[in-house]
């Protein structure tokens, strides 16, 4: 683990000089800094942005540094720092950037259609509704997932649980369930298609789905980058080949998803976000 961090840190310096080297002209435009979840912390993420990298910093006269995160936990906390020039994000970290953080959305991101958040049992609990997890164990995904943990927190409000669990992986979730440590799992129907084994399968069922379509991720701009700036990277990204754009996961000339009920799910489950460690989990806002 301490070797694969290590050179987590060395591609990523080599990245930053590499970038840095391209751009240092003489009417440099200082530095953007370009934020993304990297899960599986490889390499890939690296060779997946150099095209876009070398690009950007070529258009804007800015050294480009690329700052991958491993959850959504440590994306939060930059953007809440507002550290980031441009974000990639997933439909959970968009919202809360966009409500909390006053970051613009620019482009849409590529990604799954039609996604929505689900949760699943084993197949033999008896269980058929929500409302019958009160008192029970329940496992969520990491905080900043829109189908792991805004949704399901938001459907389960009103609830009052043994304890919540959050499983760092989507696979993790999954055997958590079908081991028997937590009754319930909250993941998306694509996640569960993706990492459940020919096992689980037979073993789990879903128990509820949530109606509501989840919108595609996007691609945000900061407050902190002058309006002006933000428009010349907005038509600099926008003409960026569509297919090198997709290598990268955005589409230049997408329409802009409507984020307005994500805002008020991710609004409503920070008002019980202080409660979620708590043994009971009271998943309600208290009255004084």
């Amino acid at each position: 683990m301490v070797w694969r961090f290590s050179r987590r840190l060395f591609l990523l310096n080599l990245l930053g000089f590499t970038v840095a080297r391209c751009s240092s002209a003489p009417t440099s435009q200082g530095k953007l800094t370009i934020g993304v979840i990297d899960y599986d912390g490889g390499a890939e993420i690296i060779n997946q942005y150099a095209k876009f990298n070398r690009y950007l910093a070529e258009k804007t006269k800015a050294s480009i540094q690329l700052e991958p995160t491993f959850n959504e936990n440590k994306a939060i906390e930059r953007l809440e720092a507002q550290a980031w020039s441009l974000v990639f994000a997933p439909p959970g970290l968009a919202a809360v950037a966009i409500a909390r953080s006053q970051y613009v959305p620019i482009f849409p991101l590529v990604g799954v259609t039609n996604l929505r958040s689900i949760f699943v049992v084993r197949k033999d609990n008896p269980i058929n509704d929500l409302k019958q997890l009160q008192g029970k164990t329940v496992a969520l995904g990491q905080p900043g997932s829109a189908t792991g943990y805004y949704l399901p927190l938001y459907n389960l409000y009103g609830l009052t649980l043994a304890e919540i669990m959050f499983a760092p992986t989507p696979k993790t979730l999954l055997e958590w369930v079908v081991e028997g440590k937590a009754v319930a799992g909250a993941i998306s129907m694509a996640e569960l298609n993706l990492y459940s084994s020919p096992i689980s399968q037979t073993d789990l069922r879903v128990l509820y789905t949530d109606p509501h379509y989840v919108p595609p991720g996007v691609v945000l701009i900061s407050p902190t980058v002058e309006r002006n700036r933000q428009e010349y990277i907005r038509k600099v990204m926008s003409e960026f080949p569509g297919v090198l754009a997709q290598e990268v996961g955005y589409v230049p000339n997408g329409q802009i998803p409507d984020y307005k009920y994500m805002i008020d799910v991710v609004e409503r489950v920070k008002l019980i976000a202080t409660e979620l460690q708590n043994k009971p989990v009271q998943l309600f806002k208290k009255t004084t």
